[in-house]
This record gives structure tokens, C-alpha cells and sequence, in this order.
């Protein structure tokens, strides 16, 4: 990658904590007036936007994946391009793509979507690649995509954790069986945090979290690694960004975080939770807002009342509804991302197709 991203906006779409993160970039200069224009004038840009042609059950594995963001970078040469930020532990490519109009050379306001950092909850890397394909397919057709494309950067990395992806297991594919989402200098290794600098104990055992209390995953005691950034996934995350300001948080940062999570409760099926920073150590999001001082949101992909969510049994089905839930968060802090940059109140309502977002599952 040519330059660094930094200072912009962050987001976390979790399926039981799967991340991805939207996070920031070059500060803004002097938009572009010209770029809405870039698109051939023939194309009438202010047609519905349509869905990717996805069908339940049909999971895109590491493989596929990156056959997927091939496909981008050959289908739209002008718009995608396709390149590697590490390895994973077993050497898999940590694959990721810019969306952009390339023809538009202004400096623009960057994101970061990251998925499946956990590599057992699955719907957080497709909900990516449905991002990808959905504002791909409708770039020269509708307004709201054509803005966001010509205007801003956006990084893509579906599987953060392909080798727990292709092992259907939350850890990393280690020896040290790493929560790769308790890995990042925030709160590390705390034991009210509920993490556990293990490593591999006593140089034999796999302890990738403890059971307890048993019945409530999200207490459960976590290996965090033995010390911050010891995997090579997230070392690729973090040296996408620079700066350190502090970690407490102003009044107009709480205001735009309450009013996104207001947005959440009164225009999707999802609950916001509001226990504040630092509740569990290692984790992303607190890291890139005390790093980079990056508006950073924990988003779960599957509703509160879903049963596999509360029990804590991984199970994967009603894909296609999940993306569709999910799409307009996605939606929403992207035609915002101006107003983010800015800690301004992020209040643009975005544009979405008919049946976006569905109605909440029985």
C-alpha cells in the first residue's frame, strides 16, 4: 500500500464479535467538485440500486473468497484494486481491495472494512463481500454508490482470520490458539477484562478461552496471546494507521456515538449496547479510538434475540437475510463519512433498495 490510512472513522461489524472495521484516512482537503462528473455522461445515474444475486447457504469460504476479489479487480479495472497487507499465521494471503474511482485523483476520505476476525462466525466476512459486490454492481447506475465511490477510498479485507475460517474454529490456527480479537494494547491481558496472557501453557497445553461461568460465552476468560500484537493479523491492521491521541473521550465524540446508536434502535431490528469503552481488554475497536481517535463501533450481525446468538452454538443459516439487515448500517456511516471525519452529527439518511432492510426473523 502506497500510504497510510488514518484519522477518518472505524467500524466494527461483529456476528458474536466477527470485527470488521471501518477506520480512517487522509484528512480532508479540498473536495472535488468536479468528480460527481467522472462517470459517462450517458449514464443516468438515479436508478434504484438492486442486491447481489445471493442465495442461502451459499458461504464463501477463504478460496472462494479470493477468487471473489479477483473477479472485482478484473470486472472493474477503473474501480477496484487487489493487494495483500500480510500473512496469516499458516502463510494464507491477507487479501484486500480498494474500491475507488481511480480517475479522480483528489486526496479522498479512506475506510477500512475488515471481517471474520474470528474465524468460526462466518457472516461478518460475507457481509464484506456483499458490501463489495452491491456498491460495485450499482456504481453506474445510482447516485448515493456513484458519491461514495468517486469521493472516498474503500479498504476491504474480508477474512482477517482465514486459517480459523477455513477450520470453522474461532482461534487463530496457532499452537497458542489466540483470541486474534483480544490481541490489540487496549486494556491488555486484564483479568476484569476477562483475558488470560496464555500463550501455549507450560509449552503443551491449548487453552484457547476458560469456561466460566459456563453458560455465559461472553464472560468467558480469553488467551489474548502473551503479549499485545503477537499475531501477524493484527500487526497487519495495525500498520495501516498512525497518530495516538488519549483514550477519554469528549462530549462531542459520546453525542456522536449516541447518536449513531440511536440511529441502530430506530432503524434496524438491532439493540445498542451501551456499556462504554474498555468493559473487555484486546479489543479493536477501543484500539483504534484511543489510537487514532477514530469513531469505532462494535456491530453484531446477528439480532439479540436470535437463539444462536444467546447460547453461544455457531450456526449459519438465513444468509441472505443477515446481509440485508446488516447493508444499511453500512449504508448509513458511508454517506456519513464527512460528517464523521468531522465528529459532526452523522444525520443523512441513506438511500436503500425495496425490502432493505427485511423484516425481523419470527
Amino acid at each position: 500500500m502506497n500510504k497510510k490510512l488514518y484519522q477518518t472513522i472505524t467500524l466494527f461489524t461483529c456476528f458474536i464479535v466477527i470485527l470488521v472495521t471501518l477506520s480512517g484516512c487522509v484528512e480532508e482537503q479540498h473536495k472535488n467538485n468536479e468528480s460527481k462528473q467522472l462517470l459517462n455522461p450517458e449514464i443516468k445515474l438515479d436508478q434504484p440500486p438492486i442486491l447481489p444475486d445471493w442465495k442461502d447457504g451459499e458461504y464463501h469460504d477463504y478460496y472462494i473468497t479470493t477468487q471473489m476479489l479477483n473477479d472485482f479487480n478484473e470486472e472493474y479495472p477503473d474501480l477496484v484494486n487487489l493487494f495483500s497487507i500480510g500473512k496469516s499465521v499458516l502463510g494464507k494471503e491477507l487479501c484486500c481491495i480498494r474500491i475507488t474511482n481511480e480517475n479522480n485523483k483528489e486526496e479522498k476520505l479512506s475506510c477500512l472494512i475488515d471481517g471474520c476476525i474470528h474465524g468460526h462466525e462466518w457472516e461478518g466476512g460475507e457481509a464484506c463481500l456483499y458490501l463489495a459486490e452491491y456498491l460495485l454492481i450499482n456504481y453506474g447506475n445510482n447516485k448515493t454508490i456513484a458519491n461514495i465511490i468517486n469521493n472516498s477510498e474503500i479498504y476491504i479485507v474480508p477474512l482477517v482470520n482465514p486459517d480459523g475460517r477455513q477450520n470453522d474454529e474461532m482461534w487463530l490456527a496457532n499452537d497458542n490458539s489466540v483470541d486474534l480479537n483480544r490481541n490489540f494494547d487496549i486494556f491488555f491481558g486484564k483479568l476484569r477484562a476477562h483475558n488470560l496472557r496464555l500463550g501455549k501453557l507450560f509449552g503443551r497445553f491449548k487453552i484457547p478461552f476458560i469456561k466460566f461461568p459456563p453458560n455465559q460465552p461472553t464472560k468467558w476468560w480469553r488467551n489474548c496471546g502473551r503479549y499485545p500484537f503477537s499475531e501477524p493479523e493484527s500487526q497487519a491492521l495495525r500498520d495501516l494507521i498512525v497518530l495516538k491521541p488519549p483514550f477519554e473521550m469528549e462530549k462531542k465524540e459520546k453525542d456522536v456515538f449516541n447518536y449513531v446508536l440511536n440511529w441502530v434502535e430506530e432503524n434496524t431490528e438491532y439493540e445498542a449496547y451501551r456499556e462504554g469503552p474498555g468493559t473487555a481488554g484486546g479489543i479493536a475497536m477501543d484500539w483504534c479510538f484511543q489510537e487514532f481517535r477514530i469513531p469505532s463501533f462494535v456491530f453484531e450481525v446477528l439480532s439479540l434475540d436470535y437463539e444462536c446468538f444467546r447460547t453461544g452454538k455457531v450456526r449459519h443459516d438465513y444468509l441472505v437475510h443477515w446481509m440485508k439487515t446488516t447493508l444499511p448500517f453500512f449504508m448509513y456511516l458511508l454517506v456519513n463519512i464527512d460528517n464523521l471525519h468531522d465528529w459532526r452529527t452523522p444525520d443523512i439518511q441513506p438511500s436503500l433498495p425495496e425490502g432493505v432492510p427485511p423484516e425481523p426473523l419470527k
